[in-house]
């Protein structure tokens, strides 16, 4: 099977049942997921899958040949700039432990190209939803919009600026990979 990670190609010849947070972790040595749950609760495990935000830890491999895979080691720019969420989160103080942060971040960049896209959650306004264009992140929004992520340190509020405070930036949806791409 094929899968383009952080935009390098890789051929891999896996069982089955190998989940996708196994095959980074332990095939791709690609440790920036962290294996929390093991059963999607907790997004530690978070990544795109094809820029959409997915549970790793749920995915067999196998099901994703071919698929662009972007983890937390691929949102810098290949230069090694910061992606727009990491200086935020920096900047933020928007972690204590950081065992969650890989999750939150690749979780954080795939709700921010959903309300660009005009997707609603479950908090936006119905007159909101009723209108094409960018969903509105007020600290509301994004809490929802995240709320499958936990934090066991309890960082929320500064994880909520630290998005909030991206999320004016446009770069903040594009990911390393794209911007070599």
């Amino acid at each position: 099977m094929t899968l383009r990670v952080n935009g390098v190609h890789h051929d891999l010849d896996l069982d089955h049942r190998v989940t996708l947070l196994d095959a980074l972790r332990e095939h791709l040595d690609l440790t920036g997921a962290k294996k929390g749950c093991d059963h999607g609760q907790c997004g530690a495990c978070t990544v795109l899958v094809d820029g959409r935000r997915a549970n790793s830890c749920l995915l067999l491999t196998v099901a994703l040949d071919g698929c662009e895979i972007t983890t937390v080691e691929g949102l810098a720019a290949p230069d090694g700039a910061l992606h727009p969420l990491q200086r935020a989160f920096i900047e933020n103080d928007a972690f204590q432990c950081g065992y969650c942060t890989p999750g939150q971040l690749c979780s954080a960049v795939g709700a921010l190209r959903e309300a660009a896209a005009g997707h609603p959650s479950h908090v936006t306004a119905a007159t909101s939803r009723a209108t094409a264009g960018p969903a509105v992140l007020n600290a509301e929004e994004i809490r929802e919009r995240l709320s499958g992520n936990l934090c066991r340190c309890g960082a929320y509020p500064a994880i909520v600026r630290a998005v909030a405070e991206a999320g004016a930036d446009a770069a903040s949806t594009a990911t390393g990979a794209e911007v070599t791409a």
